[in-house]
């Protein structure tokens, strides 16, 4: 047998094993009770007062599509009147980061991987909540994760490494922001410099709520609701959190008669990308959803908000292999563990929503709403 035969003898004899190997790989989850979605009347208005950027930690048009299909072909992201797609290279490497990602989207400028808030020689960059309190508005924050996580962190603290949690939560009290909810109480009081970055923030005049339910009896927005030592608790658990806190954000947000700012993440989708895990991937992605459908419900009710949803990278490579609309079931394969270059989508549901079609670069996100909220 000559060399080309004997290649092509063993290529074919090593392909049923690698599809073996894919097949081994597939990951299947059912979606028992789908939820409703409506069709939203668009708002016919021009003038955009507020604006919500959402976020999907890691989330790319392939979560999207799994998810569509669990919730039998509905979702209310798809009340977008406009889509587009993100590229979100960092400055120093083709894979981004949160940091990175995320600064990008808050500041409108590149930096550099695991940075936050600052520009690529470790300057701190203003960024939309900065924007927006210069200019009369309010502005607030909502995840799912730990405060000094890096999503909140781009948006209003600054530091050329992610993780050094302790001085990024005490950035905080320098931040102009009104309105935090999220989790990551530990780093609060638990420091190793002494501080006690609650009792700081009351000195400033925030009220400290260490639950939701005394945040809901708040009435007014410079406010920190940090119930959890760490991230907020499991889709399951939690229920429809996100999506309680969001509104009670725009809610005391919406008392400044200029408008407000706010950025909502759907922070641990990326959690389950790393992990590789389905069934909690879909969970938060879907919950994410469902919080995309509140937010839009309230901005077409309001007719002066726009709501722009995208994320700062995907996460796992993931690729659906198949499934089934009727039942809500999707087979899927991840590809990494890791982070990967694909763009990410844009979806815009609002006043201004026409501006986010078509390709752009990350950092257009932030200069496009900054531009229309005249900031």
């Amino acid at each position: 047998m000559n060399i080309k035969n004997l290649t092509l003898s063993l290529l074919a004899a090593l392909l049923p094993v690698s599809l073996h190997a894919q097949e081994a790989n597939l990951q299947t989850f059912t979606l028992d009770r789908p939820y409703t979605v409506e069709k939203l009347r668009v708002p016919k208005g021009k003038k955009v007062k507020n604006v919500i950027l959402m976020i999907g930690d890691g989330m790319s048009l392939m979560h999207i599509q799994a998810a569509w299909t669990c919730n039998r072909g509905r979702l209310w992201l798809e009340n977008a009147q406009y889509t587009g797609l993100s590229k979100t290279p960092a400055a120093n490497r083709l894979i981004t980061d949160s940091g990175s990602g995320g600064t990008s989207l808050a500041t409108g400028h590149k930096t550099l991987y695991h940075a936050v808030g600052v520009d690529v020689q470790g300057r701190p960059l203003k960024s939309l909540v900065d924007y927006a309190k210069a200019s009369g508005k309010d502005a607030g924050i909502a995840v799912t994760c730990r405060l000094w996580d890096a999503t909140p962190c781009d948006f209003c603290c600054h530091n050329i490494d992610r993780n050094k949690a302790q001085e990024l939560i005490a950035d905080y009290v320098n931040s102009p922001v009104d309105y935090v909810f999220g989790g990551g109480a530990k780093y609060f009081t638990q420091r190793t410099d002494g501080r006690n970055i609650f009792s700081e923030l009351q000195a400033k005049g925030y009220h400290i709520s260490r639950t939701f339910e005394d945040l809901q009896t708040w009435h007014t927005s410079k406010v920190f609701c940090v119930p959890y030592d760490v991230d907020t608790p499991l889709p399951d658990e939690r229920g429809d959190l996100l999506a309680r806190a969001s509104l009670k954000g725009m809610e005391l947000m919406s008392q400044n008669r200029k408008g407000f700012f706010m950025m909502v993440e759907g922070s641990q989708l990326d959690d389950y990308g790393h992990f590789n895990q389905l069934d909690m991937l879909m969970k938060e992605t879907l919950d994410f959803d469902r919080t995309v459908g509140e937010v839009m419900k309230w901005a077409a009710r309001d007719g002066e908000t726009l709501v722009v949803v995208t994320a700062d990278h995907e996460t796992g490579g993931m690729t659906v292999h198949g499934g089934n609309l009727q039942s809500g079931t999707v087979t899927c394969n991840f590809s990494s563990k890791n982070h990967t270059g694909t763009m990410v989508p844009v979806y815009a549901f609002g006043p201004g929503a026409e501006h986010f079609s078509g390709i752009m670069d990350n950092t257009d996100i932030c200069w496009k709403i900054k531009s229309l909220m005249k900031m």
